[in-house]
C-alpha cells in the first residue's frame, strides 16, 4: 500500500526532527516535508499535497489554531493537532482538525521517541481515512422541552471516539433540561475530559461535568467519563443509577472504554434506557450496545454519511445492535421522540 504522506509544522527544531525520524520508521507513513510556521505550511501543502498534517498548536507568526480556520475552506485535509494539556485543542477540533495527541511533559527523549512511534501514527492512519467535510460546528438548540419526566427511571448512554468531540457537541446541544439523566464515554487523554465537559456546560442547555465516582445520574445533567486508568461504570442503586470508577485495564485498547459502559448500563437499566454509537475508528461499544439492545433498550446508530469515521457505528450496525440508523443533526430529536413513546 502507498505510504501517507505527512506534513510535520513544528516550531521547535529538536521536536521536529524527533517527530521526523521516529514516524518514517513507520512503514506506512513518510514525511515528505516540515514547517516552523503556518507560511512555510502553506506553501508545502501547495507543492507536497500531504495526506495528513500534524500542527502544533503554539506556533509563530500564526497560531495553529487560526491558520486551520484560514486553511480549511480552501485547502481541507485531515489534520492531527499535538498539544500541550489545553483547551484550546477543542478550538481546534471546532475548526476542522479530526484528531489530537497531547504533548509528553517533562519526559524524557526516550518517552517522548516511544509516544511519536506508538500513539501519533494511529492518529495519522486514521486522519488518512477521514471524511473531514464531515466535521461541523455544533448549533445550539434553542427549542423548548419536549417532554415532561416523572421518573428517574431512564438513562441515555452515548459513546464516541475519532471526530466525537464535535459530533457529542451537536447531540447534547440539542438537549433541554428535560432530557433524563446522560452518560458519554468520549475516548480522550486524562485532563482533557474536565475541559472538554466544563465546554460543554457552557454552551449547553443541560449541565455537563466530569464524572465522579458515586454521582447520582439526575436527569437535566450529563456526565463526561474521566480519561485515564478508571473504567466508567453504571449501577442501581435504590431508584437511581449511580456512577462506579474504578481502576481497570483498557478494553478494546481504550480506558474509559464504551463497551464497559454500554454493558453496565444494559445490566443496571435494561429496557428504561437509550444507548447511541456515534463517529470512531474500531469497534469499541458494538458488543456492549447490542447487550443494551438485547436487554431492550432502543439503539441509535450515527450514519455513514454523517461519520468523520464509520468505523464504531458500522461495526455495531453490522452486528445487528442497532435500531435506528441516524444523521447526526437528528439524533437528538430521534432520542426525544424515543423517549416519549416510552
Amino acid at each position: 500500500m502507498r505510504k501517507i504522506r505527512v506534513l510535520v509544522v513544528e516550531d521547535s527544531m529538536v521536536f521536529r526532527e524527533l517527530l521526523v525520524q521516529n514516524l518514517n520508521k513507520d512503514p506506512g507513513i513518510e514525511v515528505v516535508a516540515t514547517a516552523r510556521d503556518p507560511f512555510e505550511a502553506r506553501d508545502l501543502i501547495i507543492k507536497h499535497k500531504p495526506d495528513v498534517m500534524t500542527l502544533d498548536i503554539e506556533l509563530p507568526k500564526m497560531s495553529g489554531i487560526e491558520f486551520l480556520r484560514k486553511l480549511m475552506p480552501q485547502y481541507p485535509i485531515p489534520v492531527v493537532m499535538i498539544s500541550s494539556l489545553s483547551d484550546k485543542v477543542f478550538d481546534a477540533m471546532n475548526a476542522g482538525a479530526v484528531d489530537f495527541v497531547c504533548k509528553p511533559s517533562n519526559a524524557t527523549r526516550t518517552e517522548i521517541e516511544e509516544f511519536i512511534r506508538t500513539e501519533l501514527p494511529v492518529k495519522i492512519k486514521i486522519a488518512s481515512i477521514a471524511k473531514i467535510g464531515n466535521i461541523k460546528r455544533a448549533v445550539a438548540d434553542t427549542g423548548e422541552q419536549r417532554i415532561s419526566i416523572t421518573t428517574t427511571n431512564t438513562i441515555v448512554a452515548i459513546g464516541a471516539s475519532t471526530g466525537g468531540t464535535e459530533a457529542i457537541a451537536s447531540v447534547v446541544k440539542g438537549f433541554g433540561p428535560d432530557i433524563p439523566g446522560v452518560v458519554i464515554v468520549q475516548h480522550m487523554p486524562a485532563g482533557f475530559t474536565e475541559m472538554y465537559a466544563n465546554r460543554l456546560n457552557d454552551r449547553c442547555r443541560v449541565r455537563v461535568r466530569e464524572a465522579r465516582n458515586g454521582d447520582i445520574v439526575l436527569p437535566g445533567h450529563v456526565l463526561l467519563a474521566p480519561g485515564g486508568d478508571r473504567q466508567m461504570q453504571i449501577v442501581k442503586k435504590g431508584d437511581d443509577y449511580q456512577v462506579l470508577l474504578k481502576e481497570a485495564p483498557k478494553v478494546n485498547g481504550h480506558c474509559p472504554s464504551v463497551d464497559v459502559m454500554f454493558e453496565s448500563v444494559a445490566k443496571a437499566a435494561g429496557k428504561h434506557a437509550v444507548g447511541i454509537i456515534l463517529t470512531g475508528m474500531g469497534g469499541d461499544g458494538a458488543k456492549g450496545l447490542l447487550q443494551m439492545r438485547e436487554a431492550g433498550a432502543h439503539t441509535i446508530g450515527q450514519d455513514e454519511a454523517s461519520c468523520v469515521v464509520y468505523g464504531m457505528p458500522r461495526v455495531a450496525y453490522e452486528m445487528g445492535a442497532v435500531e435506528y440508523q441516524v444523521k447526526l443533526d437528528e439524533i437528538s430529536d430521534k432520542t426525544y421522540q424515543i423517549l416519549n413513546k416510552m
